[in-house]
């Protein structure tokens, strides 16, 4: 018996115990594979008569499989005497056991049988698997004791692999990217800051393995970025915004700048079930001398703005709203030549990637209806600049509370 001692890392540790279904999945350079790599060599060291597979969805060479990968674990463990690797397979040298490399596309219902009595399978690049290949699948590796394991980088929430993981009992799933994994090379991290600043959208589903959204249908498609940022003397501003929310939506804060027609968001902070009397005391510690400024606020709750005038933001004004108050904002913002969101913005951010039109179901696409969602820090961006939006065919709307 081969005595190893590998190191783990502390998002993996959930996968270490026997599950039936074990997934990992998130962004680029964070070990997923390598994980799943070092796991199996060593259980094909500790039982020498283990049989498992390694499964892409689509695989016309080896070249592209996890078997280079599963070599290199073997040389770097120093275990390379217990295994003949030949081109095609890896078997170990004193017993029955066996690493494969195929493609779920290659199968049908009758070839899928030859991989009964596998004790373990391996799903590469898994959110490419579809739903009738899982099907041939699951029910095919059945041994007693026999484990499937899904490791991928996220597409779609529709994936048959996402929904194959929701509220599954018989599965552990967990999400990890570049920032848990302690060995991402330095050239990685350096890739993944520098994304960060020129696309955030691409940031958020190749780093942090977030949904690749459908940037068509992303409201400021193509306007926004982000970056840090000092506003200077001669800016406009500052703009500052309110969104009030309660039970199910964040009471939502911005404070805006704009310069060289270009909008820059600054600040944002919010919370869900933010009671009134907290509010006031709340934006202070998150929004530096939020109280010296206008804030503009919606005019459908008259109370609450009256409240907060009286108890920590003096200067909290209404905004008028009309019909189609909420596109016209839209239109707005998006004569700016460019949107900047502040680094420290985690929130706006994950709401300028999401805010989108509607989706057809059927057809894909994309319609003249907003969707409502991931819009309070936007509702707020909006009220924030009401002096500057135009009511379509008419003049100039301000604030309700004129000076």
């Amino acid at each position: 018996m081969e005595n190893l001692c590998l190191p783990t890392p502390e998002w993996a540790v959930p996968l270490i115990a026997p599950k039936r279904y074990k997934g990992a999945k998130g962004g680029r350079g964070s070990g997923k594979s390598h994980f799943f790599a070092e796991l199996l060599v060593e259980e094909h060291v500790a039982n020498p008569d283990q049989q498992s597979v390694c499964i892409r969805e689509i695989q016309k060479s080896l070249k592209f499989s996890a078997k280079k990968l599963v070599e290199s674990k073997i040389q770097d463990m120093g275990v390379s005497h217990l295994f003949d690797i030949t081109l095609n397979e890896i078997r170990r040298i004193d017993g029955q056991g066996l690493i494969i490399f195929q493609g779920m596309q290659d199968h049908t219902a009758d070839s899928i049988k030859s991989l009964e009595g596998f004790d373990r399978a391996w799903v590469e690049e898994a959110q490419s698997v579809s739903a009738r290949s899982l099907e041939l699948l699951i029910p095919t590796i059945r041994k007693d004791g026999s484990e499937i394991w899904f490791s991928w980088n996220p597409d779609q929430p529709t994936d048959a692999v996402e929904k194959h993981f929701q509220n599954n009992p018989d599965a552990i799933l967990v999400h990890v990217n570049y920032t848990d994994n302690p060995w991402c090379p330095e050239v990685l991290i350096k890739q993944a800051n520098w994304q960060r600043k020129a696309d955030y959208e691409k940031y958020v589903h190749i780093w942090l393995g977030g949904y690749n959204t459908k940037s068509e249908a992303q409201i400021f498609a193509g306007r926004w970025r982000v970056d840090e940022f000092e506003p200077s003397d001669d800016w406009d501003g500052p703009y500052q915004g309110l969104d009030f929310g309660f039970s199910q939506d964040p009471t939502a804060c911005v404070r805006c700048w704009i310069h060289d027609n270009s909008l820059f968001i600054e600040y944002d902070a919010g919370r869900v079930g933010l009671e009134l009397d907290d509010t006031a005391p709340y934006l202070k510690r998150e929004i530096p001398n939020v109280d010296k400024y206008v804030s503009r606020a919606d005019n459908a709750r008259p109370e609450s703005i009256s409240y907060l005038k009286r108890h920590g933001l003096p200067r909290t004004e209404g905004v008028e709203k009309w019909t189609g108050s909420v596109e016209d904002g839209i239109e707005h913002i998006k004569t700016y030549d460019q949107i900047v969101i502040h680094t420290r913005c985690k929130e706006m951010q994950e709401e300028a990637r999401l805010y989108s039109y509607k989706i057809d179901k059927r057809s894909g696409d994309i319609l003249p209806k907003i969707e409502d969602a991931h819009n309070h820090r936007w509702d707020a961006v909006r009220y924030a600049l009401a002096p500057m939006i135009r009511r379509k065919g008419q003049g100039l709307v301000l604030s309700r509370h004129r000076r």
